[in-house]
């Protein structure tokens, strides 16, 4: 029997949490150790998660421990780095942040811990090597997924970027603007060109492309729906279409997460999945990029699974061949 993985997490109430436990619950080299939750310790998991009733009998902790390999820290934004400032863990352990604390390069180191940006598609070789992941934004891996393969061909100027996420990217806080009341038969763009994912979607092109990096503008929309993402990304081109459909599949012919699709996708193809679709299409000198993610699996706690597997040297899919929902 191959060594298991011993897990906690912290943070473990909210959405990411429960997708992470979701996924390890089913991952055949994983063990959790404690899912922490002051606001609920004591209490069974399947309490906060009612989908996993009769799948666990874990129940929410108040304490850490040691005793482990990887921790996940599934906290508000702020809260990952304040933790590891008052809190010393063990060298051994490794860990992988799902907030925005680690992910720009001014911000990746914290004490005697230094974190590598966990986009498989763009860092896989320092993922293999890492002690520490931060774990890349939803909005961030849809858009750069359709963007990296231009970046490395040196291609990328202005992109145009819309994007519509639903309701789970907000968290499981409510706030006005996530009641169902408001979602429902209505849409809203908000945070204009101004998105805190910008900063990492910058940075991750510029490791591309040099001094010539790409300038993104984004425009993010509420969707009245429950999860996913869609983009569409607007940048100049002079290659054809045939051209630029070859230098997509190139580049991720050794990424098992990244399709490049003929035909127009759509939301359904992806959610309950770690897959990112991408669909090109071009009218003259105007190339149009669609990417499409689960926000909560590709876009959060199914790609820090997918760099636990990287970080551990196991394939990158195990425990991830989930399979999208119809209908």
């Amino acid at each position: 029997m191959e060594k298991l993985i011993h897990i906690g997490i912290m943070g473990g109430a909210g959405y990411t949490g429960g997708e992470l436990l979701r996924l390890l619950l089913n991952h055949p080299h994983a063990q959790i150790r404690f899912i922490h939750s002051k606001s609920n310790a004591g209490q069974p998991v399947y309490k906060v998660h009612t989908d996993l009733l009769g799948s666990t009998e874990l129940v929410f902790s108040g304490e850490t421990s040691e005793d482990i390999d990887v921790l996940f820290l599934c906290l508000g934004h702020g809260e990952s780095a304040r933790l590891l400032r008052e809190t010393s863990f063990r060298a051994g352990i490794k860990i992988i942040d799902l907030a925005n604390d680690f992910r720009l390069e001014k911000d990746a180191v914290t004490g005697v811990r230094q974190f590598v940006y966990g986009l498989p598609e763009l860092n896989f070789e320092k993922i293999q090597t890492a002690d520490n992941i931060a774990n890349p934004g939803c909005f961030a891996t849809a858009i750069q997924l359709g963007l990296l393969p231009l970046a490395q061909a040196g291609l990328l100027g202005e992109v145009y970027t819309t994007g519509i996420t639903g309701s789970t990217g907000a968290g499981q806080s409510l706030s006005a603007t996530s009641h169902f009341s408001w979602r429902a038969n209505n849409i809203q763009a908000y945070k204009t060109l101004t998105h805190q994912h910008l900063g990492e979607i910058h940075q991750s092109l510029a490791q591309l492309q040099g001094h010539t990096s790409a300038e993104v503008s984004f425009v993010p929309w509420r969707g009245d729906f429950t999860r996913g993402i869609f983009i569409s990304s607007t940048v100049k081109s002079e290659l054809s279409l045939e051209e630029t459909v070859a230098l997509y599949k190139a580049y991720y012919q050794n990424h098992p997460f990244t399709t490049i699709s003929d035909q127009q996708i759509h939301l359904k193809q992806v959610v309950n999945t770690n897959k990112c679709l991408i669909h090109l299409e071009k009218e003259g000198n105007k190339l149009v990029i669609h990417s499409v993610v689960d926000n909560l699996l590709k876009g959060a706690s199914g790609q820090a699974v997918q760099n636990m597997n990287i970080l551990s040297g196991l394939d990158q899919t195990v425990g991830l061949q989930l399979k999208s929902l119809a209908f």
